[in-house]
């Protein structure tokens, strides 16, 4: 049967300064060139498609020293109206977290964190109704989780990535509904007990094939209907409507030089 749609706020940096001149992930190659304009073009159907959907979007203003700020999933994890910041593993994306902090203080967030141990937000927080999956192993610090599980107050489920092309949670598993529990991940991203655990707490889960994951096809957002996801992650279309879900797919191949599309574009801001 066909679900429901539930109405998100979201955070979203419009990709004006976005360029790739360093790397610190495998996606990026400061060889290969931005194209701006298409960039730009790309990351503007993905925040249209949203508000046609009925979707809030608020907008972060970007900053020309910081071109990975349209990766604003990064910033910080909003769960019950309340904020825990980021801390970025990398110098070169450390201002990012102050941004993102000033936003929610401008905009009367008032249980806000600043955290003491690496996290880069939502990147490797994933929340569902019953745990907070927390990855690890390349850039958020396992002392994160115990940090996050104290200031939200829900169950965090530490998982371990093992291969640095899924060098992020939302690289490698998509939350699908977040009120029944509903995932999708691709299991070679984690090591064997992580794919334990997995297999364990989502028995039902949607498995992604390594061809949709190297698309990046689980860095995908869901409304609890609508799966917005990368285009060319074309083998979870039919899985996904097979499950009553209605995939659309996104264009985001600029954005993806950076090793990022669909979630580390999208910030929720869970009231």
């Amino acid at each position: 049967m066909p679900r429901d749609a539930r109405p998100r706020r979201y955070l979203m940096c419009p990709p004006a300064h976005f360029r790739v001149t360093y790397s610190i992930n495998p996606w990026m190659d400061p060889a290969k060139p931005v194209e701006l304009p298409l960039a730009l073009a790309q990351w503007e159907d993905l925040r249209d498609r949203y508000r046609a959907l009925g979707h809030t979007v608020e907008l972060l203003t970007p900053r020309p020293d910081l071109p990975d700020m349209v990766f604003a999933a990064n910033g910080a994890t909003v769960v019950d109206g309340r904020v825990l910041g980021a801390r970025f593993a990398y110098p070169e994306r450390a201002a990012e977290a102050h941004e993102h902090l000033e936003w929610f203080r401008d905009h009367d967030y008032t249980e806000i964190h600043a955290p003491s141990h690496i996290n880069e937000g939502e990147g490797d927080f994933a929340v569902t109704s019953s745990y907070l999956l927390a990855g690890r192993g390349f850039r958020s610090s396992p002392l994160s989780h115990d940090e996050a599980q104290e200031f939200f107050g829900r169950p965090v489920i530490g998982l371990d990535l093992v291969d640095p092309r899924y060098y992020h949670l939302d690289t490698a598993l998509s939350v699908l509904d977040d009120e029944a529990d509903e995932i999708m991940y691709y299991p070679d991203a984690f090591s064997p007990g992580s794919r334990a655990v997995l297999a364990r707490l989502f028995p039902d889960a949607l498995i992604a094939g390594p061809e949709d994951a190297a698309a990046l096809g689980l860095n995908a957002v869901s409304d609890g209907r609508h799966v917005l996801l990368p285009q060319a992650a074309v083998g979870l279309y039919e899985p996904l409507r097979d499950r009553g879900y209605d995939p659309i797919g996104i264009d985001l191949g600029e954005l993806l030089k950076g090793g990022g599309s669909v979630k580390c574009c999208t910030q929720e801001l869970r009231p």
